[in-house]
């Protein structure tokens, strides 16, 4: 029986020879996801933003969201979102914290309620209020900046201090870029998006672990070899298990992107943005990073210092013209 191969045997791709492009590509791609989270924002759930939010469907026919907009808009709760889900008779309203507390958030419910009652099924109510939101928000955040800083911090015990800050620069790349995509694509942001994060970045050090850790055995095994071409065969020795696990993740993620419904939408679709970029940035991000933060083996320094004997030379040559 022959097996499943992704890439062929004994691959001897040039990865490094790609790091002055994927340098700049990736800086564009961070500033555009910091650009985009300051001046066009994350689209927060009623988790983190407070409000309400109602599930109707339509008792029969497709849901008129036009129609439902212009009467969201006499209501006199605020601005109402209303967004179609799922299948064409589903939508969703969604409106912010009413000013009067619970008693004012409850009477505007039951506003709606009675505005939509005789054509459409009420089937789900969530209501957050703003105390509760602002806990969710720094609770979520403390959540991720603590497991990124244990995970580090391991791994700064773990491995040579340019192992461990490669590793920390692609991690925060891997971060920048899924708030850039949560930020271009207005996907609902909430706690699940939460767990999603933690488990890109968690899925992140992992391929850059895997990397590294071929790096390390290779730089004992092969002394005297350049550093570049090194790490090109480090590389190029994970990439078959490399491309395998990531296919098996996202067949996994297709299907939940397919199948999984609208409720875990934005964390299966976040998570295939992650896969992708993780393995990106463990290949032309975190081990290139190695090069500029000074790691030799044997044969680089070698090379270095012939490098800086013959500029010397030549300096000194044209000096005596």
């Amino acid at each position: 029986m022959k097996l499943l191969r992704l890439t062929p045997e004994n691959t001897k791709f040039p990865f490094m020879r790609f790091r002055r492009v994927s340098y700049p590509f990736s800086a564009f791609l961070s500033i555009c996801s910091v650009l985009m989270f300051v001046f066009w924002g994350m689209n927060f759930g009623i988790d983190f933003a407070g409000g309400t939010l109602m599930e109707l469907r339509a008792k029969s026919g497709n849901a008129d969201i036009a129609l439902l907009r212009n009467l969201a808009e006499h209501l006199g709760v605020g601005e109402v979102g209303v967004q179609s889900f799922g299948n064409s008779s589903d939508v969703t309203l969604r409106f912010g914290v009413q000013p009067g507390g619970d008693a004012a958030q409850a009477a505007a419910v039951e506003k709606v309620k009675t505005a939509v009652t005789d054509g459409y099924e009420l089937r789900r109510v969530e209501t957050v209020g703003p105390s509760v939101s602002a806990e969710l928000v720094q609770s979520g955040t403390l959540g991720v900046v603590l497991s990124i800083f244990a995970v580090l911090s391991y791994l700064w015990f773990r491995f040579e201090w340019q192992f461990a800050i490669s590793a920390v620069i692609a991690t925060m790349h891997d971060l920048l870029l899924t708030v850039g995509f949560f930020s271009l694509t207005q996907l609902e942001f909430n706690t699940t998006s939460i767990a999603a994060i933690l488990t890109i970045v968690g899925y992140s050090l992992n391929e850059t672990v895997v990397v590294l850790d071929r790096i390390r055995e290779m730089m004992r095994k092969y002394k005297r070899m350049p550093t570049d071409q090194l790490i090109d065969m480090s590389i190029n020795a994970v990439l078959p298990r490399t491309l395998m696990t990531a296919t098996t993740v996202l067949l996994a993620l297709f299907a939940l992107v397919t199948f999984g419904g609208q409720v875990i939408r934005s964390f299966s679709l976040a998570m295939t943005w992650g896969v992708c970029v993780a393995v990106y940035s463990s290949i032309f991000i975190c081990s290139p990073m190695m090069i500029y933060l000074g790691l030799r083996t044997e044969g680089g320094a070698r090379a270095d210092a012939a490098a800086e004997k013959d500029g010397a030379a030549a300096a000194a040559a044209e000096a005596a013209r």
